[in-house]
């Protein structure tokens, strides 16, 4: 299963790099959320091999992945892989300048399952496609402003 969406955000690309590369700030959130977050290692800084164990629940059940930073480019590329007992996925956060203060957010995701009830998980998904992915071209809009009126109030 695939998921696309893009939004524009009015911020300097240097600015939303920064923004969606503060992964302390992603862990804190998902925290408040109750989702436990252990992140993998000591180093702070951003870069490829990074990774953290997630346990949450979702539909009802206790999920747990590892989440791993694939691909790290400065200011145009953060690639994530998620690896499940039943699913593995990758998703792609994308940055393009349309101007020196706007900036496009292109944000893919894909979902394979490894297990039948990985593929059971995706089918009832599938059968609810256009309201996964409505819900998801919502929250990348929210993600879009939210981070567009933190970065203008720290201006």
């Amino acid at each position: 299963m695939e998921l696309a969406s893009k939004e524009d955000v009015d911020a300097p690309l240097s600015e939303v790099f920064e923004a969606i590369s503060d992964f302390a700030s992603f862990e804190r959130s998902a925290l408040r959320r109750g989702i436990e977050v252990q992140r993998l290692g000591d180093d702070p800084t951003p870069q490829v091999g990074m990774a953290w164990d997630v346990r949450g629940e979702f539909r009802g059940k206790a999920r747990q992945l590892r989440l791993e930073l694939a691909s790290y480019e400065p200011s145009s590329l953060i690639g994530l892989s998620a690896e499940a007992a039943s699913l593995s996925g990758q998703s792609q956060i994308e940055l393009l300048a349309l101007s020196p203060r706007r900036t496009r957010i292109s944000v893919k995701v894909k979902v394979q399952a490894k297990t039948l009830s990985g593929r059971l998980l995706l089918q009832s998904l599938k059968l609810a496609r256009s309201k996964v992915n409505r819900r998801f071209k919502q929250r990348v809009a929210e993600f879009a402003s939210l981070t567009e009126d933190r970065l203008s109030q720290s201006a």
